[in-house]
């Protein structure tokens, strides 16, 4: 994709987090709405043009050019040591969860208590191994793809996963939050098919933070989405178990082959000894 367009889209996704139509964005800039959308069609603006609309819909041309997609090579993900070198440094930690929620350096020096100093080294390190680029003035820009994630069992997830906890540790009762445990039993294919409806949920997710990076942190609130799904049974359920895993799944599987249903303690060939006579 060519840079007018990859600009041309970053520009319509903006407006659209920001609830502007073409109407609204024509009446700032004085010019009307047919001029607007034919613009936009055509991906064409002369510079004076571009500083006008950006300054229409309250962001900075930096802040614009951030959130470009960049034709280079983007990271899928960490190696393991450098999650691991990462997890080690609460302040370079600290500084990439910021980066990755597209805080400026003075946001972050802000929040936390991080000297100048600190934010430039950590930056600088987030540089080399590769997950952002530091730009003038302490300025910088993510070099992560959109699909980037963590290991799934690497030192960072396990470091999520020690303090699980104190996440669920709340009521989940204000504005933007909800929980719930939903235990089922599904077909290998509907499992496969809303496993993925699940990571496309994740992946709205992340498509809505890049379209509210322009703007106000005020308005920008932090918020963690966890998606677990697995194969589980609890422990006081376990422990009321007949069968070891492997005889439970030989059982299932003798009865998804069409043999009647026995009852799992019971011996090949031995009938059942009633416990109760009818009539008792």
């Amino acid at each position: 994709m060519k840079a007018s367009e990859l600009l041309t889209t970053t520009l319509k996704r903006t407006l659209k987090a920001q609830g502007m139509t073409y109407a609204a964005l024509a009446q700032r800039l004085g010019i009307s709405e047919a001029t607007v959308k034919r613009m936009f069609a055509r991906g064409k603006f002369d510079l004076q043009r571009l500083d006008q609309v950006v300054a229409a819909i309250g962001c900075d041309l930096h802040d614009l050019l951030r959130m470009i997609p960049r034709a280079e090579r983007l990271l899928e993900s960490l190696t393991w040591e450098q999650e691991a070198d990462i997890v080690k440094d609460p302040c370079l930690f600290t500084v990439a969860v910021c980066a990755l929620h597209l805080l400026s350096a003075d946001e972050m020096r802000g929040i936390y208590r991080i000297s100048p100093a600190e934010c430039v080294r950590c930056l600088m390190r987030l540089d080399r191994i590769g997950f952002l680029t530091v730009l003038a003035n302490d300025t910088y820009r993510l070099r992560i793809a959109r699909t980037f994630r963590w290991l799934p069992d690497g030192p960072i997830l396990r470091c999520f996963r020690a303090q699980a906890e104190e996440f669920l540790d709340h009521d989940f009762a204000g504005p933007g939050e909800c929980v719930g445990v939903v235990n089922v039993r599904l077909s290998n294919e509907h499992r496969l098919a809303l496993l993925e409806r699940a990571r496309q949920l994740a992946s709205e997710y992340s498509d809505v933070h890049n379209q509210d990076a322009s703007l106000p942190l005020a308005r920008r609130h932090p918020m963690s989405l966890l998606i677990a799904v697995r194969s589980w049974e609890p422990q006081f359920m376990r422990s009321l178990r007949r069968l070891d895993d492997a005889s439970l799944a030989r059982w299932l599987k003798s009865n998804a082959a069409g043999n009647p249903p026995t009852h799992p303690s019971a011996r090949p060939g031995k009938p059942q000894r009633a416990t109760a006579q009818a009539g008792r």
